[in-house]
């Protein structure tokens, strides 16, 4: 395999949606003691069906691309390292929810926040990917582009992941 064409992890995103019913504060403080980052708080665009008025915070989320390789392994071991296939999708993206922050590794409860679930989201690339973030409009070729069989098997090689 040459170096072109080998996988890496472009960025992990992390989200806990929390609705009208979840506090705000409490998703921001489990997002920080996971990543210890700062997290982004993430407003609704327009009235959505649901009725929650338009701008109101309902979520939030932090985006890490730097140094994302230890994190990712520390999300895996929360669900034992198994990932469904069906997460994996055409461009080689997957994603896995986590019922609660506490089975996440050097995690522990805290009764004034409860139990919150989260969802991870991993992105992958391959080098030569810069194309795609350019003004000028360019296309990643399709030999070059990722599929889902490939990032199947760099989540097993690579992360140790057992996809079912």
């Amino acid at each position: 395999m040459s170096r072109m064409t080998e996988l890496r992890i472009e960025k992990i995103t992390l989200n806990i949606g929390c609705g009208t019913d979840t506090p705000l504060d409490a998703a921001k403080q489990v997002l920080e003691r996971i990543t210890k980052r700062t997290v982004v708080v993430t407003h609704t665009k327009k009235r959505t069906t649901f009725n929650v008025p338009k701008n109101k915070a309902i979520g939030c989320k932090i985006t890490i691309r730097r140094n994302s390789d230890e994190l990712l392994r520390r999300m895996l071991e929360a669900v034992d390292k198994k990932v469904k296939e069906s997460s994996f999708d055409k461009n080689g993206n997957f994603s896995f929810g986590i019922k609660g922050y506490i089975d996440i590794p050097q995690m522990e409860y805290d009764p004034k926040i409860g139990v919150l679930g989260l969802d991870v989201c991993v992105t992958l690339e391959r080098p030569g990917y810069r194309v795609k973030r350019k003004k000028i409009s360019a296309k990643i070729g399709k030999n070059h582009a990722i599929k889902k069989e490939d990032a199947i098997k760099y989540a097993r090689e690579k992360l140790g992941a057992t996809v079912v």
